[in-house]
């Protein structure tokens, strides 16, 4: 696993600042509603995605999003859509979303899950993620917890572009390096099983 000692410059300026930024806050949700209407339009309404390869956040743990906000800020975390929108966040901000997204109920999965026709990789998924010791980070029902996600309910396709995003190393910010040696052993088929299996949680 990567040391401080060790990780690259951008991730240790954002840890610098986000020791400032990341807290409770002060208006919470309520604050957060309103500015998060920015976001609707690739995260969807009430924070469910239906868009391809855009994350739900609803029922995202309040310090994992304050995180990512605060690496896309810093460019710790590349995207061309959110670094531009991260950079004119200020902390209040930060706190707001995050509490705002905290506080949505999940994606109803029971849609996507049921019928289900592979349940193979329903079974090779649950094996995939035992292997992986997923549970330990995200939870035992996989809800996230404190900074790491929540992957329960998460779009499928998006599970499978961060797992082979962290494998190839082009995914930076939190939990990079415990994500990147889970990662890399996987291989395509491991990674659909386990982004079929979680989706459907």
């Amino acid at each position: 696993m990567m040391s401080m000692n060790h990780a690259p410059l951008s991730i240790l300026a954002a840890c610098a600042a986000a020791a400032t930024a990341i807290g409770p806050a002060t208006a919470g949700a309520d604050n957060g509603k309103a500015k998060a209407e920015m976001c609707v339009a690739c995260h969807g309404e009430n924070g469910i995605s239906a868009t391809e390869n855009v994350p739900s956040l609803a029922s995202q743990p309040d310090l994992f999003l304050q995180w990512q906000l605060i690496f896309f800020r810093s460019g710790a975390r590349k995207n061309e859509a959110m670094e531009p929108i991260a950079g004119q966040l200020n902390n209040e901000d930060v706190r707001d979303l995050g509490a705002y997204f905290a506080s949505l109920k999940p994606a109803d999965a029971s849609s996507v899950k049921a019928p289900d026709d592979h349940p193979e990789l329903v079974k090779a998924g649950q094996q995939a993620a035992a292997a992986g010791r997923c549970a330990s980070c995200h939870g035992d029902n996989y809800a996230g917890n404190k900074a790491a996600a929540r992957i329960a309910g998460q779009r499928e396709e998006y599970i499978i572009k961060a797992l082979h995003d962290y494998k190839a190393g082009v995914r930076s910010g939190g939990g990079v390096a415990a994500m990147a040696e889970v990662a890399y052993p996987l291989s395509d088929d491991d990674i659909a099983a386990l982004a079929h299996y979680l989706s459907r949680l």
